[in-house]
């Protein structure tokens, strides 16, 4: 029908093509012998096909030694055109080209982790390195790959699907054959895996002939989505389509409702493409075969022969374009290539299109129009696996029973953050600590159950087992799910691992030895005399002095002891100005007194101590010691902040800590000791009048959990510790394992420079 067509539009095209067919036998053996009898007895100029890829992987070395094109017009692996073949044309679409568009679904609805469900052969070799590729550019995982063998029996399918199950991961992605992946969806649905959580994504591959395929197996895919191949709905293809019916049903009237898959259109333009290029490369003398000088013992292979017009043709058909069925027809490098996937939703009777994905645009509901960044998704409505509405979230606890294994470090002190306590007589293990009671916050904050179980990070005989990256490291080995303690977050760990959000602030100060500021001369007594008092003394007493010149006569003025009217104006002004100064000095003195009182108390009693250094860099300077909790990332950060490895001493204890602290740098032991707030406030408790925090010298993200890469709980345990954090839990657990801090004292890192100027002044 296609040549028929191409002609009856061509006629004046001088040249026409001859088919010559040959039956496969779908085998790779009956397709070789197929393709050897073509090329030898016929003298084809093209073959056209095989069907599957692995008989074409074996065909294109046959067209190699002939070089005669072949040109598939329904193998889709990607290995074929890796082979970089010159007679190698693909016609139809490259799986490695769905591939994005599979991962941009699985971006769209935020999964973290999906297991594809392969067939085990050449035909999922190709795709798999594909789209591996892709969902790593969009950071999610694949936890597992599940290979099932074209010929598995169902018990086997059952063993494998029973496994899948068993797996925290609902999200899986079938590339197989369409036989295959038909038992495949009818024994997930016996198992009970196409219900509601779960989420089935098909590629083309089955989708694409999903209106060849019984009502029972459609029965059972009821909820995937996935991809197939965009075809224009044109006035040509329902003509096409109509014509076609008509034709199949007077040669086959039996054979009820057949439908034009994907595979024929694409042969549809497969023919008129070799049409077009034998009519550029036609030749007024006829090409034929050059063959080769064949001995008695030649195979048949060796007297193939070969094609003098392969390599015009070849060239020809590489330049050739028009208007397709699929619409425009180009090839690159040999091969079609594929702007637009139609992506679908299976329920009813067949798919229903949900989008499309293009190379320009990505996911978009309609042809033509921009993703909407208002809507909260780019698809149509969907109905999932179970009749569901609500996008599955990915994954579920895994139905095995095994608990979530969580690391946590085994501490020699600071054990109020982490405690791992060993029962003598029974032996059972039990961890307690503020950071304990904030995983178990978290956890009981999600909103499902999350079984876990508390494992130390220990040897045999109940010591710590390592430092703290390589707990952290136990994550990326598997050994661990999540690791819990005083872990700061930080880029190297981060390569190999996840963080959650952090549960507290860790920026990193220092403990140093405290001075005191309070001077002891005999003078102390003259402190509280403040500038104030000193003015409001000195202006009360020169009242005074002005009151009394007041009172004496002018000295012009000779006495006059008779006069009665000098002694009544003396008492006078003596009455009117006496009391009220009287009054007044006792209410002066009464303020004075009180106020002098309070400063002098003040400066004898107020705590004034000061950190002896303030700056991390002079420690840096000066060359001195630093000190830090053993095996953790603070040894990392100071190395980074410029410390030589020579001068940093890592303590377990804050009775080694106090004990370098008060040797000092000089003597062999550390200047200050640099940690994160829990430590520093954890130690100066209890050495409350000899040391103080310089806060802040170092900045860090926090304390965080450590979880696998890309694993599906990270978000909701991030969520649950926003929800913590500040909240009245939060202050309940602090308060439990933290005392007050009474009269202890922190120092600002901020105020340092004036601190540093009054501290070289008292030296």
């Amino acid at each position: 029908m296609a040549l028929s067509d191409f002609y009856v539009s061509n006629s004046h095209y001088k040249s026409r093509l001859v088919l010559n067919t040959r039956d496969s036998k779908k085998t790779v053996v009956g397709a070789a012998a197929a393709a050897v009898d073509l090329i030898k007895k016929s003298q084809v100029q093209a073959i056209l096909g095989p069907v599957t890829s692995k008989q074409t992987n074996f065909v294109i070395n046959l067209g190699d030694e002939a070089r005669v094109p072949i040109i598939s017009f329904s193998a889709t692996s990607p290995a074929l055109t890796s082979r970089g073949s010159s007679y190698f044309f693909q016609f139809s679409e490259n799986d490695s080209c769905q591939v994005r568009a599979i991962s941009a679904l699985v971006k769209e609805f935020g999964w973290r982790r999906v297991v594809p469900i392969l067939v085990d052969n050449e035909f999922a070799e190709g795709v798999m390195s594909s789209l591996a590729d892709a969902l790593q550019k969009i950071e999610a995982g694949i936890p597992h790959r599940s290979l099932i063998r074209a010929s598995a029996t169902d018990d086997q399918i059952v063993e494998e699907l029973y496994k899948l199950m068993m797996m925290g991961t609902r999200v899986f992605i079938v590339h197989m054959t369409t036989d295959l992946s038909s038992r495949i969806f009818a024994k997930a649905k016996e198992l009970g895996m196409m219900s509601e959580g779960y989420v089935w994504i098909s590629t083309t591959e089955t989708l694409n002939s999903l209106k060849t395929l019984s009502s029972s197996v459609i029965h059972s895919m009821q909820g995937v989505v996935g991809v197939q191949s965009y075809i224009p709905r044109t006035i040509k293809l329902e003509k096409l389509k109509l014509r076609w019916k008509l034709q199949f049903q007077r040669d086959h009237p039996t054979v009820i409702d057949a439908q034009l898959d994907v595979f024929a259109l694409w042969l549809y333009d497969a023919v008129q493409a070799l049409a077009m290029a034998v009519e550029k490369v036609r030749s007024p003398t006829t090409l034929g075969f050059r063959m080769s000088n064949a001995s008695l013992h030649s195979t048949e292979l060796e007297t193939l022969g070969v094609s003098e017009y392969g390599p015009k043709l070849c060239k020809a058909l590489s330049m050739t374009g028009f208007v397709g069925i699929f619409g425009n027809f180009s090839l690159v490098d040999r091969q079609l290539q594929s702007s637009t996937f139609e992506l679908v939703n299976v329920n009813g009777g067949g798919a229903t299109t949900i989008g499309f994905w293009t190379t320009q645009d990505g996911l978009v509901r309609k042809l033509g129009s921009l993703p909407n960044p208002s809507s909260k998704w780019n698809l149509g409505p969907i109905i999932w696996t179970g009749e569901s509405l609500s996008v599955p979230k990915g994954w579920e606890l895994p139905t095995n029973g095994k608990k979530m294994r969580i690391g946590v470090p085994v501490k020699v002190d600071f054990t109020e953050l982490v405690k791992v306590s060993i029962d003598p007589k029974t032996g059972t293990t039990e961890v307690t600590g503020f950071i304990v009671d904030i995983f178990k916050a978290v956890v009981k904050g999600l909103p499902y159950a999350l079984p876990y179980e508390l494992i130390p990070f220990a040897k045999p005989d109940g010591t710590s087992a390592g430092t703290e990256t390589e707990l952290c490291y136990q994550v990326y080995l598997g050994n661990y799910d999540v690791v819990l303690g005083d872990v700061i977050i930080n880029a190297n760990t981060s390569q190999y691992t996840d963080f959650s959000m952090p549960f507290a602030d860790a920026n990193l100060g220092m403990v140093v030895p405290a001075i005191d500021m309070k001077s002891k001369s005999a003078w102390t007594f003259l402190k509280p005399w403040s500038w104030d008092l000193w003015l409001g003394t000195s202006c009360f007493w020169l009242f005074i002095g002005f009151v009394v010149w007041l009172l004496q006569p002018p000295p012009d003025q000779p006495p006059h002891p008779n006069n009665d009217h000098h002694v009544l104006y003396q008492i006078g002004t003596f009455v009117l100005l006496c009391f009220p100064i009287v009054y007044l000095t006792n209410v002066f003195l009464g303020i004075l007194t009180q106020s002098y009182l309070a400063n002098l108390e003040t400066e004898y009693t107020k705590p004034n101590v000061k950190p002896v250094v303030t700056d991390i860099n002079h420690l840096l300077k000066k060359g001195e010691n630093v000190g830090y909790i053993a095996g953790a990332y603070t040894l990392d950060l100071l190395r980074r902040a410029g410390f030589e490895r020579s001068k940093l001493k890592g303590f377990e204890t804050m009775e080694e800590i106090d004990q370098a602290l008060s040797k000092g740098s000089a003597k062999g032991g550390i200047g200050a000791f640099v940690g994160g707030n829990f430590h520093m406030n954890l130690f100066v408790q209890n050495y409350c009048s000899r040391y103080i925090i310089v806060s802040n010298v170092i900045k860090t993200l926090g304390y965080g959990l450590v979880l696998k890469k890309r694993n599906p709980i990270l978000s909701d345990i991030s969520q649950a510790i926003l929800n913590l954090r500040g909240g009245e839990k939060m202050i309940s657990i602090s308060n439990k394992w933290f005392k007050k801090e009474g009269t202890c004292q922190k120092f600002d890192h901020a105020c340092s420079q004036l601190l540093e100027e009054e501290v070289k002044k008292r030296e």
